[in-house]
């Protein structure tokens, strides 16, 4: 996990991929499975394109990479699959999700309780992806031991962060300065992924930095830059459709 790459170009040997059904069948099958209803977790993620392909080589092969790419091409989903995996071989010591804290339109402070629980809508959709890989008992107990955290972007300055595997998600939703520190945080022997949708900003124009930090960064041999496009959705159908034309 996180080897280096050098400048020659990557070979990619392309695995044979599924396909979502007519009805948007499962767009991450686990091998072997008989139903949705009977695995408990899924042990083995299939990517379902070749830029879903190529993204978990890259996420394999370097220490930094950036997934860029419209809603539902899976970049949030493989990035964790990826963390859980270092974790469980024993390459990483931790997982670190972190994400902006970010409201779409309508305010969510007025909520009941503290901090924690004001937060908690915000760090959902990694919770979501960590439970669908390990169970909810088990992401529970690793976040006991701190073998997994799960924080906003704000909690993450004056860190430095080794031994790990960081996902830093809806980065879309940051400034420029803000992802600039969060690439900072990447310490010995880590990996970081970097996900989001430059075209999806819930940040007045201008002010997101994603574009720009990926820009500056992909002449970067030991960085990759990772495009997903409309043929990398794997959501129900309905959604490529609607995303082509909205």
């Amino acid at each position: 996990m996180g080897k280096r790459s050098s400048n020659a170009a990557m070979t990619i040997r392309l695995a044979e991929v599924g396909h979502p059904g007519p009805n948007g069948g499962n767009p991450f099958p686990l091998a072997g499975a008989q139903t949705e209803r009977e695995q408990s977790y899924r042990r083995k993620v299939r990517p379902q394109s070749d830029g879903q392909q190529y993204l978990m080589a890259a996420i394999e092969r370097h220490n930094l990479t950036i997934a860029l790419g419209p809603a539902g091409t899976g970049k949030t989903y493989l990035a964790v699959s990826a963390a859980v995996t270092a974790l469980e071989a024993g390459e990483v010591g931790r997982i670190v999700l972190t994400r902006p804290a970010v409201e779409a339109g309508e305010s969510l402070g007025y909520l009941p309780g503290d901090i924690n629980e004001k937060l908690a809508p915000y760090l959902r959709p990694l919770n979501d992806a960590l439970n669908e890989r390990l169970g909810g008992r088990r992401v529970k107990q690793l976040m006991t031991e701190g073998a997994i955290e799960i924080a906003p972007i704000a909690y993450m300055r004056g860190r430095t962060l080794n031994n790990a595997f960081i996902v830093i998600d809806e980065a879309q939703n940051c400034t420029y300065g803000q992802i600039k520190m969060l690439l900072t945080r990447l310490g010995w022997h880590s990996t970081m992924v970097v996900t989001g949708d430059p075209d999806q900003s819930d940040l007045l124009d201008g002010l997101s930095g994603l574009a720009e930090i990926a820009r500056r960064l992909d002449p970067i041999p030991d960085v990759a830059v990772v495009r997903l496009g409309d043929r990398d959705i794997v959501r129900h159908p309905l959604v490529a459709g609607m995303l082509t034309v909205l």
